[in-house]
């Protein structure tokens, strides 16, 4: 807390006129300690002497009367009185200091220290470390002013500081400090709390005095004076000229310190009209809430923040009225945040961590205005207050970003066709609606007061009304309320400090529930031929629990468990008007809890609250709009059921789970696991999988129907198109048309595909199980992505390390991988060929039946690519050999389906599957010329050059050249080089083919160059092919044994004068295209491109005398270009 180092005011006026100095003379010893005897210390020794009346009385004086009204009440009042009531007008109980100088008050905090971490640091930590160390000194408690010295020690960097340190207290309440250290926080300094908790811990070492203005009153004229110079002499520096101006004022008969009677006294204690509350520098908290906003939620401001409203919740707790103050500060903060105005300008999105502190935000104000003993002059500003920020612009709406049509709080009844239309003009909710809407409730329920104030409450006239809905069957009390709202009941009970009222209502909420869910099924039961006729149902519940602002199921299981545990603190709700009485002590607490009214024999706290959340968690619930609350339903109901997994289950929670199973299973609409699902119903599958795995053990085939009836996925059936379900195609699809949309789709496929993972894992080796798990995710799974998971995971299941494989696991994992192949078939899927190799993989894992099996429905499953290029290439592999142990029999069969395949693959996608099919058929020769004879016939039609020179390459590589020479000029009729193409890829195509065809002689020469021709038209190719034909005698390197003439082909005879021709032709056209756009910079390189054509016309008989024609052409048809036909006439003549 901010300590101001100035003194604050004085609260009131002090005057006796009626008291001289005569009446007051010794009435006391000087320096009398604060205590007196120990009989008198309110049992601060540890004497079995009663207390005295004086104190007894004095105590309860000075906890509720403002010292004032004791004085007006009293013509005199002995000094021993006096002194007794400002002894026990300070706080008596550290926890309070604790709360206004720590963020927690748990009792292991409380006279305590050396704590290591960050606890080491806080303020009350390090103010009883102060204590303990003998660091406080010089403590006077003048009337109700406490004042003294607190040293703190030198450290390394630090010197010693000696802090000056005042306290003034009403009504054991804090209402200022003051310490010269000027620390600035929300907390009081250690210095503060080390002075408070000396007075506390050691009030017989205190010294005493009454307030200073009744010492004067006993004062002479030249007393005062005498102490008005000393004082003015000590402290000349200090507050003369404040002597000197007052002198002034009142020596002037005119001055307004002489119009009034009497003169301030700050240690006389409070006045009739001062708010009896404790300290709290609301500057400081203001300022530290926006420098946590402002940091954006970095820093750990969020966790700073949180604790802030941890604060408030412990102020209610010990209400204390500084938490709605609190709250207010924090609110306006919250309100005046500039990046609300920014987002909603830019429709942005607050973060989700900024949303969750909205949200507690409005739980808070929440559980304010809902305090019992709530004034109602109060709750009317509030009312005021939260009206004012909700109606402002930039107030976050309830449900994130979107409106929400929930039912009003206080008007749970059907609403009619008008009111329904209403509702769709009705202004957004905003997080202060709930609050604004409570403002309307009341305590004052003559029902609703028995269930808080009586153990045992029943209804005199039950047996009479057996059909009253104030009672179940039990004689037990129900309270029929908006589930949520009543549950806000609860949590407010609880957070201003009542706990056994706020169990009595939670366990009459829960019991209303159980009676709620018996005539639901009763309902169904009575109507089930008629609702399975129909198929369909509308949802049941618009509002779910599970995930509602008001977190009703939270709610309920918190106050069970932990009143169960024995954790609450709190007093007795006294509705007569009346404050509570003195909290009870930890073992009556206990007791009282462990007698608790209302529960089954056998049955605890702690069940009760299991089977509340089990009943919230099965509620069938429609989905919400919008992103922010659809992912607050799944991040709820993980809380839920994290805390539910902490409960060990004994005999009595399982049966429990047992019998909420069944009712789920067998009620029919109004449960998520019901057979009859609204289509857009929040899905079960998260919490089905706790059921699973909490009733596997006990009860198997009930595990099972619960799990397997909640793997439907009703919004996706109805919508799933009948190609691949793989995403991101799959999400578009189903939700871009849908309102409202299923932002959280991916998770909760994801949830989905845990719990059959789950159920894989439990099923092992049970093949009954195992084909009814496999068959749910077929019928219920629609993501390839999911059910490829699964299919891994079933497959590491069945092929643990430390025992055999699981061959009927193996299968289903063989099973799910085809439905991923058959799904993502004819789509687009990056982990497609991870997926092929995979399934391959897992079908050798099962035998060799499992690999022929796919091989011979291969166009169902695989692309003609992949089956030849993984599926039939993997196993015709060594490996696979190998791994599966095959004789040669096995092998050969194994090796015909392979190339059957290749061959059907070849037939269907030539293209890419035919050098493929050739590979895989070199070893039968009957294959391999069928093989031959598909890509013969595929050369004319469906295969280009650069496929068919491939396939050439590798047939003269196998050893058939003629077969290569073949495919090389059926590429070459599909081949068109133009003259500027000098760079393109199939260049050394045409070379090898040249090559080839003159390497078998000089016929197979002559037969392609006629080709070559006709495709190429790129010069300088042509000469390169040229001067090669010209190096040897065709056929000297041919095969076959053939013949050859050994003499070199003459340039003047076909085949090489044609070649010869064409390529100078080629030089002619290629150096006019050239001219028509040539710039330049690129002069040169065409010189040496003359330069190479020149050597191809001198390889003519007449080459010389075309050139310079050639030459004395381009002169006078590009005269104009006279720079570029001065290089030709210097190079060329």
């Amino acid at each position: 807390m901010a300590e101001r180092v100035q003194q604050p005011p004085a609260k009131r006026l002090c005057c006796r006129p009626g008291f001289g100095a005569t009446c007051r003379q010794g009435q006391r010893a000087a320096g009398a300690p604060c205590g007196g005897s120990a009989a008198t210390q309110g049992g601060s020794s540890r004497t079995l002497s009663p207390e005295s009346l004086l104190d007894i009385a004095a105590r309860r004086v000075a906890e509720k009367w403002p010292f004032q009204r004791v004085e007006e009440r009293f013509e005199r009042i002995p000094e021993p009185v006096q002194r007794r009531i400002v002894y026990w007008s300070f706080p008596r109980s550290e926890r309070e200091i604790c709360m206004y100088s720590s963020f927690n008050t748990g009792g292991e905090e409380i006279g305590s220290s050396g704590e290591s971490g960050d606890e080491t640091r806080l303020p009350f930590r390090r103010g009883i470390a102060l204590l303990e160390s003998g660091c406080v000194d010089n403590v006077l408690q003048v009337g109700f002013h406490l004042s003294g010295t607190v040293r703190e020690p030198a450290t390394s960097s630090e010197p010693e500081l000696l802090c000056n340190v005042s306290v003034s207290f009403d009504r054991c309440k804090i209402t200022s400090v003051t310490c010269s250290c000027g620390n600035k926080d929300i907390f009081y300094c250690a210095h503060v709390v080390a002075l408070s908790l000396y007075r506390v811990r050691k009030p017989e070492q205190v010294k005493l005095r009454l307030p200073i203005s009744e010492t004067l009153f006993q004062m002479n004229r030249d007393q005062l004076q005498k102490f008005v110079q000393y004082l003015i002499t000590v402290h000349h520096t200090d507050v003369l000229p404040t002597a000197q101006k007052l002198a002034d004022e009142i020596l002037s008969q005119n001055s307004e310190i002489n119009q009034v009677h009497g003169a301030p006294d700050p240690t006389a204690g409070a006045s009739v009209d001062d708010e009896n509350c404790w300290h709290l520098d609301e500057e400081q908290v203001q300022e530290q809430v926006k420098l946590f906003l402002s940091q954006g939620g970095y820093h750990g401001s969020g966790k700073q923040l949180n604790l802030l409203f941890s604060k408030v919740r412990e102020m209610l707790k010990m209400r204390d009225s500084n938490g709605a103050r609190m709250l207010t500060l924090i609110t306006e903060q919250f309100m005046g945040d500039p990046r609300l105005a920014l987002w909603r300008q830019q429709g942005t999105i607050m973060t989700d961590k900024y949303r969750q502190l909205w949200d507690e935000l409005g739980a808070l104000w929440m559980c304010i205005v809902l305090n019992p003993h709530c004034k109602p002059e109060q709750k009317a500003l509030w009312l005021l207050q939260l009206r004012r920020w909700s109606n402002m612009d930039v107030c976050p709406l309830e449900d994130g970003n979107h409106g929400s049509e929930l039912i009003n709080l206080t008007n749970v009844l059907p609403r009619g066709p008008e009111e329904r239309e209403n509702s769709l003009t009705r202004p957004h909710r905003t997080v202060f609606t709930r609050a604004i809407e409570a403002c309307d409730l009341h305590w004052q329920d003559p029902h609703l007061q028995h269930i808080l104030t009586e153990d045992h409450y029943t209804n005199y006239c039950y047996h009479d009304n057996l059909d009253s809905a104030l009672f179940d069957a039990r004689g037990w009390p129900l309270w029929h309320e908006h589930v949520p709202t009543a549950c806000a009941r609860v949590d407010a009970l609880r957070s201003h400090g009542y706990p056994k009222e706020a169990l009595r209502l939670a366990i009459s909420i829960v019991n209303t529930l159980r009676r709620q869910q018996q005539k639901q099924l009763e309902l169904f039961q009575t109507h089930k031929t008629e609702l399975l006729h129909r198929g369909i149902t509308s949802v049941t519940n618009l509002e779910g629990w599970v995930g509602h602002p008001l977190d009703p199921v939270g709610t309920l299981f918190s106050t069970l468990v932990e009143t169960g545990r024995g954790s609450e603190d709190g007093a007795m709700l006294d509705f007569s008007g009346a404050w509570p009485c003195e909290a009870m002590s930890c073992e009556a607490r206990c007791l009282a809890y462990e007698d608790t009214p209302f529960l089954e024999e056998g049955e605890s706290l702690v069940s009760l609250a299991v089977e509340t959340a089990l009943i919230g968690l099965g509620q069938q619930r429609l989905m919400p709009d919008g992103l922010y609350v659809q992912e607050k339903v799944c991040r709820n109901e993980e809380q839920l059921l994290a805390r539910l997994q902490e409960v060990n289950l004994d005999n009595m929670l399982v049966k429990i789970l047992r019998r909420q199973a069944t009712l789920l299973l067998e009620a029919g609409p109004y449960s998520g696991l019901g057979e009859i699902l609204y289509r857009e119903s929040v899905p079960m599958h998260t919490f089905a999988k706790y059921l699973f795995t909490s009733l596997l053990p006990h009860d198997t085939e009930l595990a099972y129907r619960i799990a397997l009836r909640a793997m439907r996925l009703p919004v996706l059936d109805s919508t799933a198109p009948s190609a691949d379900l793989s995403r991101p195609p799959h999400i578009v699809s189903v939700v871009a048309n849908r309102y409202p949309r299923w932002f959280t789709l991916n998770h909760i496929e994801s949830q989905q595909c845990e719990l059959a993972s789950t159920m894989l894992t439990a099923a092992k080796g049970d093949a009954c199980k195992l084909q009814t798990v496999l068959e749910s995710i077929q019928k219920n799974i629609h993501s390839s992505s999911h059910i490829f998971k699964l299919a891994q995971d079933a497959f590491k299941i069945a092929t643990l390390m430390d025992s055999l494989p699981d061959l009927t696991l193996l299968k289903v994992s063989l099973e799910l991988g085809l439905q991923v192949m058959r799904m993502t078939l004819s789509t687009l899927n990056w982990r497609r060929r991870e997926m092929v190799r995979w399934l391959v993989t897992c079908a050798t894992e099962v035998g060799v039946f499992a690999l022929d099996s796919i091989m011979q429905s291969w166009f169902t499953l695989f692309t003609p690519t992949e089956a030849t290029s993984v599926v039939a290439s993997t196993v015709m592999s060594n490996s696979t050999i190998v791994r599966l142990h095959l004789d040669c029999h096995q092998q050969e069969n194994l090796a015909n389906s392979a190339r059957t395949l290749a061959l059907q693959c070849a037939m269907k996608d030539p293209q890419n599957c035919a050098l493929s099919a050739l590979t895989l058929c070199e070893k039968d020769h009957i294959a391999f010329e069928t093989a031959y004879q598909i890509v013969l016939d595929a050369a004319t039609t469906g295969m280009n050059y650069t496929q068919l020179f491939t396939i050439a390459r590798y047939m003269e590589h196998r050893g058939y050249p003629m077969r290569a020479y073949k495919l090389a000029t059926l590429a070459m009729t599909h081949l068109n080089l133009s003259y500027n193409q000098d760079t393109h890829p199939a260049i050394n195509d045409v070379l090898w083919a040249c090559a080839l065809s003159h390497s078998l002689g000089k016929n197979e020469l002559a037969a392609v160059i006629p080709l070559v021709v006709k495709s190429v038209k790129c010069a300088t190719v042509l000469s390169d092919i040229l001067r090669r034909c010209t190096l040897t005698t065709p056929g000297m390197v041919a095969l076959h044994s053939r013949r050859n003439s050994g003499k070199l082909m003459s340039l003047d005879k076909a085949p090489l004068r044609q070649l010869l021709d064409a390529t100078i032709g080629a030089y002619i056209n290629t150096t006019h295209s050239r001219l028509t756009h040539i710039s330049p910079r690129h002069y040169s390189e065409f010189i040496e491109f003359l330069s190479k054509a020149r050597e191809t016309f001198l390889m003519a008989p007449d080459g010389h005398i075309q050139f310079t024609q050639f030459i004395d052409n381009l002169k006078q048809i590009y005269k104009g270009k006279k720079k570029l036909m001065m290089l030709v006439r210097e190079r060329f003549g």
